[in-house]
């Protein structure tokens, strides 16, 4: 048995991903210190209002800080199970499930599989059903779920599970899947609801979910979303031309079982955009808005959003899965099949970054991605993109790919919010061997040598050129903010967007767009 850790190494870590000068002030505070403060005094030194271990961060008043950021963050994230060959337990995972029904409501227990109709042909369905069929489970399938959900595909599920009596869930699949079969987990528990009840606002009214829905068991078959242990679940609303969402604790599975066999036959351009999200999710995650700078603070903390900010501890999630990412994901593009050790890798830095920015968030490339994708499939025929690897009748930009094409110009905008945070992610895309380059970069040029890296990597992993190699132009730039704007759930977690005066902030906007129209 290894030693325990001492409290020394643990303080050591939280130092190490801690906030690295504070985005308020300028000044460098500790893990342990990571909370909101005032600008107008001098900070308290010596040994008053040194914070213990166990000390609460509370004054003498014995109320929380003044203002209206928040002063508290949350860490949620589902189970999660990782080891090839863990697929086949899920019939016994199911099975203790429903013994702990009455024993009155067990024979009506109907298990819900969604995937869609190409996962449903793959080895992992058999390996699934095959368990279900041992411990003797009733169970449908629905395995109609569109990649890039969009609102009419959800409410096509939503209906099935509904008359289908579904009380336990199963996705099998990518995000798209795990993200539908969440949404039918919803709606089943709230029968009398529309799909827009809790759609983020202000596309939707938002509402705080407050019932305990039914178990759902993710499965994921690509390394990317993270869905598996994220409370979130995206669509496209066509009519609308823009991509949102529901975010919420209360979405996120019971349990994610992350099998490196159900990768094995994951194609190359698949994995790719998929590991992509990955390191967007790590890096955007990494460089948002501190939790103790976002406002408003919730009146009552069921409302404090699922994405909260950056955070001591989502920071370790997050740089680990960014420097594991820039490691192995150039080995899935040389060698997709073979090299089962990046696979792996991979399969863990998505579930690392889900947990991540399942509670910190992401910010302006993810913004940026939803019209991105979306409104490429309400453009004639002519002028559509369809990426490799998937279907030739279904016009796409994936999402991982969409997320990279704003990534460049995003980061070397937001550089100035924390150039230390910002060179602490440049050092990681440089690595060992080029570390030094770090000492002739200056504060002021963080962002654009951090933009260079980005382009770089994405080069190494045949990433479009900017959003002219998609399609678009100059005189979709409108259109593309415009899509972006709704978005607020993650930009307000944006560094140095002026979101209290909406023309510069279509102007900053526009300028990221105009930046990534090719590099």
């Amino acid at each position: 048995m290894p030693p325990p850790v001492s409290r020394a190494s643990v303080i050591r870590l939280l130092n190490l991903t801690s906030n690295q000068g504070c985005r308020g002030c300028g000044r460098t505070h500790s893990a342990l210190d990571h909370h909101a403060h005032g600008h107008g005094h001098n900070h308290i030194q010596g040994h008053m209002g040194v914070r213990g271990m166990a000390t609460p961060i509370e004054k003498a008043t014995g109320g929380p800080p003044p203002g209206n950021t928040d002063y508290a963050f949350e860490m949620a994230a589902s189970t999660l199970r990782f080891g090839p060959h863990a697929t086949r337990e899920v019939g016994m995972d199911l099975s203790n499930m429903i013994k702990q029904l009455p024993a009155s409501d067990r024979s009506q227990a109907k298990i819900g599989i969604f995937t869609d109709p190409n996962v449903v042909k793959l080895p992992v369905m058999e390996v699934v059903e095959e368990s279900l069929m041992r411990e003797g489970l009733n169970w449908v399938v629905w395995d109609n779920c569109s990649v890039e959900p969009t609102d009419k595909s959800w409410q096509e599920a939503i209906d099935f599970a509904r008359s289908s009596n579904i009380t336990h869930f199963l996705a099998v699949g990518g995000g798209s899947s795990m993200d539908t079969a969440k949404a039918a987990n919803l709606f089943v528990n709230y029968p009398e609801a529309d799909l827009y009840e809790f759609i983020n606002a202000p596309i939707g009214r938002g509402k705080p979910i407050e019932r305990k829905l039914s178990p759902l068991i993710a499965i994921p078959t690509t390394a990317g979303t993270g869905s598996e242990t994220t409370g979130t679940a995206i669509l496209d609303i066509p009519s609308r031309q823009f991509k949102t969402g529901i975010a919420s604790r209360a979405l996120k599975p019971t349990l994610g079982i992350v099998d490196l066999n159900n990768t094995a036959t994951c194609p190359k351009e698949v994995a790719i955009a998929a590991g992509l999200d990955v390191l967007f999710h790590s890096l955007e995650s990494w460089t948002a808005v501190p939790y103790n700078e976002r406002t408003p603070r919730p009146a009552n903390p069921i409302n404090r959003p699922a994405y909260q900010g950056s955070n001591p501890i989502s920071d370790i999630f997050s740089r680990w899965a960014l420097e594991t990412t820039i490691k192995f994901l150039p080995r899935i593009a040389k060698d997709p099949f073979g090299d089962a050790e990046a696979r792996a890798q991979m399969l863990l830095a998505a579930s690392t970054a889900g947990i991540g920015f399942g509670n910190a968030g992401v910010h302006m490339c993810h913004a940026f991605s939803y019209p991105i994708s979306s409104l490429n499939k309400g453009r004639p025929t002519n002028l559509q993109y369809h990426h490799p690897s998937y279907s030739p009748k279904i016009p796409l930009i994936p999402h991982g790919v969409a997320v990279s094409l704003t990534a460049p110009a995003v980061f070397n905008f937001t550089a100035a919010s924390s150039p230390s945070r910002h060179r602490e992610a440049l050092g990681v895309f440089l690595g060992k061997d080029r570390s030094h380059e770090l000492d002739n970069v200056r504060d002021a040029d963080v962002g654009r040598a951090l933009s260079e890296e980005i382009k770089k990597f994405l080069d190494l992993v045949e990433v479009p050129r900017g959003l002219e190699k998609v399609g678009y132009n100059s005189g979709d730039i409108a259109k593309l903010v415009e899509g972006c704007l709704p978005q607020r759930r993650v930009l307000d977690l944006a560094p140095l967007l002026a979101k209290d005066d909406l023309a510069l902030e279509k102007e900053q906007l526009a300028s990221i767009v105009e930046g990534s129209l090719r590099w």
